[in-house]
């Protein structure tokens, strides 16, 4: 047995004996056992953009893009992933978790609720626990936070072959907490389905809050469900073995609240198909996200007073400045908004809405009044969507005319329907 030079000059001097060296040499730190199988990689991202012209107010809105990366050199994100992968055992377990550190961990906006603020540079990308049960050809699991189970691109930029994302990957959820179980049937086809919290992207969220708020009994049921398959052309096809076809839905509940939880569903529609040229394949992707009401979009229109209560009012020159709190017998969508009104038109000019832990989640601008008979109206209404990367929406308003003699009873939901 070979002894290093530490325990040689130890033995010299009577410290330890060799047999008991020899004992200790053979014995595994447990430390080490228990990290054997865990690998830490990681990568750091940077990027250098220049936009011609002076024009980077509005940018593309396409994920983890902003005016700040404009003409200059970026860090964009630092990942640093602790990993220890399933094994070939029929009982296997392991685990994943991906830090983020940069600018871009603020857009990924997964911070859980009330915890840190939306400028820390840090986010958790994915964080779970992985099971594999021996049910057939192996029944995995993931359960706690990992990535969206739809989307061709991927979220990091080095396996995308481009440097900018697709309008489709913007919308699409980004991360989920929950649980996740997937299974391969055979070698072309295979399955996933999963629960989770919210329609994501913040870690831990509720749709409705458990405890101290009306209706908290929906903080059991007011989850998203997920589900997609995947088809793979075997071998027999020739030239098109290996060709992917890949479809997946996603519903659930954001805009976190006590009462009135807002659903949306995502859908997903992808291939890669291999070409007869060696190495060269393509691929095409379909997005479509419906968003809807809980609550059949009761709440498209409201009277404030009838929602709010007041929490503060600063008198400024041309301004009022409110801070509203929604009352707590009524529902909507968000618990306190901020109002910007122009004394002369007794008018919001812009509008801040807030989610439970207090983050500011839409901001919408309105302008270009005008004026009929002492009624007024914004011309351009202008929404920011901070939960997507500042996606901005924007309805322009070509003409209005006042009263002309329509009656009420056009204004109901079956006469719209109907297209009367």
């Amino acid at each position: 047995m070979k002894y290093n030079k530490w325990t040689v000059a130890l033995a010299a001097i009577g410290v330890v004996s060799f047999a008991s060296a020899a004992k200790a040499e053979e014995k595994a730190s447990p430390v080490m056992t228990a990290l054997s199988g865990t690998t830490i990689s990681g990568y750091v991202d940077t990027s250098a953009e220049w936009n011609p012209g002076t024009g980077n107010a509005n940018l593309p809105p396409y994920k983890f893009n902003s005016p700040q990366k404009a003409d200059g050199f970026n860090l964009d994100v630092i990942q640093l992933r602790i990993d220890k992968p399933l094994d070939e055992q029929d009982w296997a377990a392991g685990y994943r978790a991906d830090l983020w550190f940069g600018p871009d961990a603020n857009t990924l906006g997964t911070s859980s609720r009330g915890f840190g603020n939306a400028n820390s540079d840090f986010g958790i990308r994915q964080a779970y626990v992985a099971l594999r049960a021996p049910v057939g050809t192996g029944l995995d699991f993931k359960m706690g936070v990992f990535d969206s189970i739809i989307g061709y691109e991927s979220i990091e930029a080095g396996n995308n072959p481009n440097f900018t994302r697709s309008y489709g990957h913007s919308i699409e959820p980004q991360t989920e907490t929950g649980l996740l179980a997937s299974y391969r049937f055979c070698d072309c086809f295979s399955a996933s389905v999963g629960i989770a919290d919210s329609f994501g992207p913040t870690i831990n969220d509720r749709t409705s809050a458990p405890v101290n708020f009306p209706n908290s009994a929906g903080a059991e049921s007011y989850k998203s469900y997920m589900g997609s398959l995947a088809l793979t052309a075997p071998d027999s096809w020739g030239f098109l073995s290996g060709s992917t076809l890949y479809a997946g839905a996603v519903n659930g509940f954001v805009d976190a609240n006590a009462t009135s939880p807002r659903t949306v569903t995502s859908y997903y529609l992808g291939a890669t198909v291999a070409t007869p040229v060696t190495g060269l394949r393509t691929g095409a992707s379909f997005d479509y996200i419906d968003i809807h009401q809980a609550n059949n979009d009761d709440y498209s229109l409201a009277t404030y007073g009838k929602v709010f209560t007041p929490e503060s009012v600063i008198d400024h020159d041309k301004l009022f400045t409110l801070k509203l709190v929604r009352r707590p017998d009524v529902e909507f969508l968000y618990p306190r908004i901020e109002i910007d009104a122009r004394k002369d038109l007794a008018q919001p000019v812009q509008i801040r809405y807030f989610n439970d832990a207090g983050a500011k989640v839409k901001t919408e601008t309105r302008s270009e009044f005008t004026c009929h008979e002492r009624v007024c109206i914004p011309k351009v209404v202008v929404m920011v969507d901070h939960t997507r990367a500042d996606i901005t929406t924007t309805m322009t308003l070509k003409d209005w005319k006042l009263n002309r003699g329509v009656p009420d009873s056009f204004f109901t939901v079956r006469a719209l329907q109907r297209g009367e």
